[in-house]
């Protein structure tokens, strides 16, 4: 079985993810092939999009959100997401589970004794109307009417995982600040996620796998769990293992992947790039080892921004009075320190509306 090491699946990575060459697609076609994108902090997908796209206009993301066509939720791994609006409809059934588990992992004690199917049926026929709420708001209405547990568990059980919502806008536009407000997602949509197969089938996991693959692979099955956080997927690769071709990596790990995906030469010339917070280029595995160095994995779960120099993450970055400024988390070739303020002064103009091509590179680490 071919080998494919940790450079061959950088590269592998780059492609999939659209950071090896910006791609020339809409920004809906980007998030959707993309299997949505991790949002907790609501403007770097604006700068994950624009590291990807080759002509990226902010304004069109926050016009798709605003007309409903992709959506701020929870989801994989109980984080914010920005998906389709097809996909979380088609993928929301299948998170349910998962979500409920992972905020009883945080919160089991507090919900010991409480009917959690009765408690989401109580925060759907509040959110029932239509009108957008705060979490707090939703705790208020639901907790006096039964037993409770204090106020943050409820809420995260409630609109992280119990009644399926969106974040609406302003939440989640261009240079826009503006606190949570939920809405239910069958309200914002016009119609309720699609239930689970009846026989027991799992047409939905067999398309996530596919879709993982596409914008992730080759991967383990243990880094398809790491993205999603679902753990009973096992089945759903084993239905469709025929379509699939099979690798290793360095560490004997078996690597799932679509025959026809791109798998560049690991020699590729690959470009700077500047990531965003919490880019699911990083965080969508469990073996982060083709993309970023284990003394700076702690980076990714921080919230650092990161960039790309020859496919790894080699810096951080932060932007200061409208300039970019860059951290070299190495030493730099007076060819790459060159590339990396380069593609510094062009975020930095992107950011400010070209008002700014200010970039800053600081000293390498000793």
């Amino acid at each position: 079985m071919t080998v494919l090491d940790n450079r061959a699946l950088g590269r592998a990575t780059l492609a999939r993810q659209l950071l090896l060459d910006r791609a020339d697609l809409p920004a809906l076609d980007a998030v959707a092939h993309l299997c949505g994108m991790q949002a907790q902090e609501p403007q770097e997908p604006f700068v994950g999009l624009w590291s990807r796209l080759r002509a990226f206009d902010p304004a069109v993301l926050s016009e798709l959100l605003t007309g409903r066509s992709v959506v701020r939720t929870h989801l994989m791994r109980r984080t914010v997401h920005l998906l389709t609006a097809d996909d979380v409809l088609a993928w929301r059934s299948r998170h349910d589970a998962m979500l409920r588990q992972r905020v009883l992992g945080t919160y089991r004690r507090e919900f010991e004794g409480i009917d959690l199917d009765e408690l989401g049926e109580a925060g759907r026929a509040v959110m029932a109307d239509g009108e957008p709420r705060t979490m707090a708001e939703l705790v208020r209405v639901v907790a006096p009417h039964r037993p409770a547990p204090q106020p943050r568990a409820l809420g995260e059980m409630l609109v992280a995982a119990l009644v399926p919502v969106v974040q609406t806008p302003p939440r989640g536009l261009w240079r826009t600040k503006a606190g949570v407000r939920n809405v239910l997602l069958s309200s914002w949509l016009g119609r309720k996620p699609d239930p689970l197969a009846p026989d027991g089938s799992d047409p939905v996991g067999q398309a996530l796998v596919r879709r993982y693959l596409a914008a992730y692979g080759p991967a383990a099955s243990a880094d398809l769990r790491a993205w999603c956080g679902l753990a009973g997927l096992p089945a759903a690769v084993a239905a469709i293992r025929e379509e699939l071709v099979t690798f290793r990596d360095e560490r004997g790990r078996e690597l799932l992947d679509l025959p026809g995906a791109p798998r560049p030469d690991p020699d590729t010339p690959a470009p700077v790039r500047f990531l965003p917070a919490f880019d699911n280029a990083i965080l969508g595995y469990h073996d982060r080892g083709r993309i970023i160095d284990d003394a700076h994995r702690g980076l990714s779960v921080a919230g650092e921004r990161v960039v790309l120099v020859d496919g790894r993450v080699a810096a951080t970055w932060s932007v200061k009075a409208d300039t970019v400024v860059v951290a070299p988390l190495r030493g730099f070739s007076r060819a790459e320190h060159a590339a990396v303020a380069e593609e510094g002064r062009e975020l930095a103009a992107f950011l400010s509306d070209d008002e700014s091509h200010r970039v800053q590179v600081a000293s390498s680490p000793g």
